[in-house]
């Protein structure tokens, strides 16, 4: 089957070569993330790489946000479609995009993968529905890929930019999603686009789905946290909080609404790790935005904040590395970022300015009290500060973002 592909593909090579192992292999490739960070662009980047090996490869292609799909509504629909467009002699490269608006896929999915010759990929917006209870109905053969907002390096990029303190600062104040490149980056139209992609998150993603009736406590909800990124609470001491502001809501509620935003990827809730007793808090954790565009669309950017948007884009690029980020916890020490891959650690500190010895003492003494011999940073906006502090590696931000 024919198909147009986009005339303005930028590669994102970091997450291509991750997927290029497991295609033309019988497991679902499964591409989760917030709406509008690039999953269907991820899409066309696997058949651009499927077509260049073979211009007459039969792709069938259903974009579930394109009106002309609006007739498949169930995994009824969706084999009958599938069925009707694939061919019995050679492979059936499958994409269908924002999966979640047909009832049911889990059984059509399962059903393709009956045909070796099916080759599957599929993309959606809510985390809990496709990887959770997907990969349990196909007995393990999926592969998740989380697709975060443009890196920093990405954001140069795709905007035709050279690294630059005054770049940095646009990525702060606009974050990463990529068809901001068709957008003049002026606060008044970048804004008006990132509230209206806010709007369709939380309306689409969260209310709707959820069937939730109070909507006000949400965007209040909303708001707390987009204020108070970085800060370690409970569901209990928000609801708390809330309630002082005359916002009455049971702390459950406030742990289902924010497990909610989890869901639709709009914040990441990362627990607390006990670095000596090597065990996850229950209680306390911190919230991130992932995309610190549509954070700044919620409160406005303040030159105030930098710190907090700081410690935010930090905690991206480690996710977008492919990092398990925790917030560390020694005896009565909070360390930033306990960040694993390959069962490695990397343990980070995020600070603004290293302005005065109690601050130097306090972002390398915790890690100084770290007693292993994994790798330890200190990433900051200072660029003339020293490289290293006593054996503790310091990054400038730019250097971390840029490595």
């Amino acid at each position: 089957m024919a198909i147009r592909l986009p005339s303005n593909i930028i590669q994102r090579e970091t997450y291509t070569s991750r997927i290029e192992p497991f295609m033309k292999k019988s497991v679902v490739k499964v591409f989760t993330g917030q709406r509008r960070v690039g999953k269907s662009f991820m899409l066309f980047q696997i058949m651009q790489l499927i077509l260049k090996n073979n211009p007459e490869a039969n792709i069938i292609y259903i974009n579930k946000e394109d009106i002309a799909f609006d007739e498949i509504k169930t995994a009824s629909d969706l084999s009958s479609y599938l069925v009707a467009h694939s061919s019995e002699e050679e492979m059936n490269f499958i994409f269908i995009d924002e999966i979640q608006e047909i009832t049911g896929f889990e059984k059509a999915i399962r059903s393709l993968l009956l045909n070796e010759n099916n080759d599957i990929y599929i993309t959606g917006s809510n985390a809990k529905l496709l990887s959770g209870e997907l990969a349990s109905l196909l007995g393990g053969r999926t592969v998740e890929f989380t697709i975060h907002s443009l890196s920093y390096i990405e954001f140069l990029t795709f905007h035709k930019l050279a690294d630059s303190n005054q770049n940095l600062l646009k990525y702060f104040k606009y974050g990463g999603l990529p068809y901001l490149i068709n957008l003049k980056l002026t606060d008044d139209i970048v804004f008006e686009y990132l509230k209206n992609i806010y709007t369709t998150i939380v309306y689409r993603d969260v209310v709707f789905r959820y069937n939730i009736r109070s909507t006000n406590f949400l965007e209040r909800l909303i708001l707390f946290l987009a204020n108070n990124i970085g800060s370690l609470f409970s569901a209990k001491s928000i609801s708390n909080f809330l309630k002082s502001q005359k916002v009455n809501i049971a702390h459950n509620q406030v742990q289902t609404f924010t497990d909610y935003l989890t869901n639709a990827f709009l914040i990441h809730k990362v627990a607390r790790y006990d670095i000596g007793g090597k065990r996850i808090f229950e209680i306390g954790e911190k919230y991130y935005f992932e995309n610190n565009g549509i954070r700044n669309t919620i409160v406005g950017y303040k030159p105030g904040d930098q710190a907090k948007i700081m410690e935010n884009i930090v905690y991206q690029q480690l996710l977008y590395k492919g990092y398990d980020v925790k917030i560390g916890w020694l005896e009565t020490q909070e360390i930033d970022f306990v960040a694993t891959k390959n069962n490695e650690i990397t343990y980070v500190q995020v600070a603004l300015r290293l302005d005065n010895d109690k601050t130097i003492e306090r972002e390398f003494g915790n890690l100084l009290k770290i007693k292993d011999n994994y790798p330890k940073m200190v990433i900051t906006m200072e660029e003339q500060f020293e490289n290293s502090y006593r054996g503790i590696t310091h990054l400038p931000i730019r250097k971390f973002l840029m490595s």
